[in-house]
């Protein structure tokens, strides 16, 4: 199955180009990942997709498995269409893009499915 990924620049990130990945697998509910804050050290991370419904809102975030033709394989981490919120993991605020303690970024392909943390299936 292919996802056609294509962020438009908004209030939660810049925007980049569609791009279609190759999807290795079923996706899942993703609520935390490990990465790096714009100011602060690699950790786990609270993560939502953002959607441009009311001008900005919190929608679910998944990862699936993709094709990378640089290392084989990677972990897609996707939200709405305006990509994916972050939040350090001690940050329990609401989500929001007025907090300077939140970021957002189109999509996230990370290497290793450790750094990942999926819901649990309901």
């Amino acid at each position: 199955m292919e996802i056609a990924l294509e962020v438009e620049e908004n209030g939660n990130c810049f925007g980049v180009p569609e791009r279609v990945f190759d999807a290795q697998g079923e996706r899942v509910k993703a609520v935390r990942v490990k990465a790096y804050p714009p100011r602060g050290a690699y950790g786990w991370c609270r993560i939502t997709g953002w959607s441009s419904v009311g001008g900005g809102t919190p929608c679910d975030a998944y990862s699936v498995k993709v094709g990378d033709s640089g290392s084989g394989t990677a972990y897609l981490v996707y939200g709405g269409d305006w990509g994916v919120r972050l939040m350090a993991g001690d940050n329990q605020e609401a989500w929001s893009l007025e907090s300077p303690r939140q970021w957002g970024e189109p999509y996230l392909l990370l290497g290793d499915p450790q750094e990942i943390e999926a819901s649990p299936p309901s």
